[in-house]
């Protein structure tokens, strides 16, 4: 190449490039990874888009699954997530304090519901009177998952006191899988570390999202689902009496009435049955937990609280703090312990 020609387009690259412009590659993208109840997936995708708007060069990785396995994930498994986020806030006092981590916030609430479409069979009979009795006619098919796994027997039970019928649990669920329960001093215990479901009538799934799509496609009549899902996804469901949906403080007594023994590690363990209330956490093991932080600031101020409010899922403003809360967090929290 003639001289002047090679000088020239030198002078051209580095026009192009500009004065200073760096000559390594850009920094590797950080990647934030969040363990998640599977029925906050809806407002946690819009959370992560308008986290990742607000951090150039980070990505949000949504890992949706059943409460106790999210967790058991990290305290089991020993993998490693920056936000954990249960539908059963009191998993984390429960299962990962102190050890796992330091603090726990509650931020939003919820409520059991019976979903379906206008194809399930007996779509325009069921009430909140009958429900029921339509899933115990032949050729129903229902189903439920965890969290709801645990949820769901319990509301069950709950209503054999509210409809004064004592065989609701026994033909519902009992029939139809490995869960049983036992009556010992006005306390019903659910046993269902096995649950093993008949998937003929009855249909037990890992995750919210898997009875969902069989509700959607007409492979299933009916499926228990928290409320937020529902409207989420544009189902149908019928709304259960406060006494036995687990939405109301007002009733925690009487939801305490009922627990349920599931595995637990090696073992097994009792869950009480409470109020829907959700929790989130930093776990010990983070590999960002400053983002994760940043992540549940977001979550618990103005921009997730809209995103929670449009989702059906109310959000509890404060948010309750217990523990040690990071001090960028208490300007939103109502530290409770």
């Amino acid at each position: 190449m003639p001289l002047f020609l090679f000088v020239a387009a030198v002078a051209l690259l580095h026009r192009r490039a500009g004065p200073g412009t760096p000559t390594t590659p850009p920094a590797e993208n950080i990647q934030v990874k969040v363990f998640h109840a599977g029925s906050l997936t809806g407002p946690f995708e819009k959370v992560k888009a308008a986290f990742e708007a607000d951090h150039p060069g980070v990505t949000v990785l949504l890992e949706p699954a059943g409460s106790v396995d999210c967790i058991k994930k990290i305290t089991e498994d020993g993998n490693s997530a920056d936000v954990l986020a249960s539908a059963d806030y009191a998993l984390i006092p429960e299962m990962m304090l102190s050890e796992h981590a330091d603090w726990y916030l509650t931020f939003a609430k919820n409520r059991m519901v019976l979903t379906y479409s206008n194809e399930s069979e007996y779509a325009s009979e069921i009430t909140a009177g009958n429900w029921y009795e339509i899933l115990n006619r032949d050729g129903v098919q229902w189903g439920f998952s965890d969290p709801c796994g645990y949820r769901t027997p319990m509301v069950i039970q709950l209503a054999e006191g509210y409809y004064k019928n004592d065989t609701i649990f026994e033909t519902l669920v009992e029939n139809h899988s490995n869960i049983t329960v036992t009556e010992e001093n006005s306390t019903s215990a659910i046993h269902a570390a096995d649950p093993g479901s008949d998937d003929t009538t009855l249909f037990i799934r890992p995750k919210a999202d898997d009875l969902v799509r069989m509700v959607k496609s007409g492979d299933l009549d009916y499926a228990w689902e928290y409320r937020s899902v529902a409207v989420q996804n544009g189902l149908l469901f019928i709304e259960l009496p406060e006494e036995i949906d687990l939405s109301s403080v007002d009733f925690a007594e009487n939801y305490a009435t009922v627990q349920t023994e599931a595995k637990k590690g090696d073992g097994t363990t009792f869950y009480v049955s409470s109020p829907i209330v959700y929790g989130v956490t930093v776990p010990k093991i983070a590999q960002h937990p400053d983002l994760g932080v940043e992540f549940v600031k977001m979550l618990i101020g103005a921009t997730g609280q809209e995103i929670l409010v449009a989702d059906g899922q109310p959000p509890i403003v404060p948010a309750g703090g217990y523990g040690n809360v990071p001090a960028g967090l208490q300007p939103l929290v109502a530290v409770k312990a």
